[in-house]
């Protein structure tokens, strides 16, 4: 509960606060964080449908009113459109985790036969289209023929952040934070998206720094 006890104690507040997850047991311990403030909303199910239907209808641009969003979805589960969604709407600026580990053990593997159907339609709908099967292997010329080799992470971080700019509609995505695990492993990349000019150079800083801190 870490992230959102730092939300509800962020100075100045947000007007709202909308917490969505599917585990019920974080949903409970949710709501108890949440507990006599009229200003939280809490839910229970499926961010991508819950995002459409009943948050981002309440930050429209006639209405002169703004959001930020953080997607921090499990595994693949974050559906493009709501990237999209939120890209076109231009009052909402999203942090957003490009979950790389889980990509790597379900999606990019060496050998793209042994991925499950499951798999290639989950990220497909993380993606947006299939246009990650073309773009995460490139052909490599060995002793023994052509083979296909999957690009590295950063690369394909590289690529979505390009989506991001050009498919999504965001005017500003600085280059993502790379958070690794105690290996040095990339979990993920961290992604700011942005319609506001000023918003991304603050953020573009503060990601800076923590580069020259090692964070890489």
């Amino acid at each position: 509960m870490g992230s959102p006890a730092i939300a509800l104690d962020t100075r100045p507040p947000f007007d709202e606060y909308h917490f969505i997850d599917l585990d019920q047991a974080k949903v409970a311990a949710l709501g108890a964080l949440a507990q006599e403030r009229s200003n939280v909303f809490v839910y229970h199910g499926d961010s991508n449908a819950i995002l459409h239907q009943r948050v981002f209808t309440r930050a429209k641009y006639e209405d002169y009113r703004r959001a930020l969003c953080f997607l921090d979805p499990y595994n693949l589960q974050l559906n493009w459109d709501v990237v999209a969604a939120a890209g076109q709407m231009r009052t909402v600026e999203l942090f957003l985790n490009f979950p790389m580990l889980a990509i790597h053990r379900n999606v990019l593997r060496h050998d793209p036969k042994t991925v499950t159907k499951r798999n290639v339609n989950r990220m497909t709908q993380f993606w947006g289209d299939d246009s990650w099967r073309e773009v995460g292997y490139r052909e490599d010329l060995t002793l023994f023929g052509p083979t296909e080799e999957k690009i590295e992470g950063r690369e394909l971080a590289e690529l979505y952040r390009e989506r991001l700019r050009t498919v999504a509609g965001f005017s500003y995505v600085p280059q993502p934070m790379a958070m690794r695990n105690s290996q040095g492993g990339v979990v993920y990349y961290l992604f700011f998206c942005s319609y506001n000019r000023t918003g991304g150079k603050i953020v573009a800083n503060i990601f800076e720094r923590f580069r020259q801190k090692g964070y890489r």
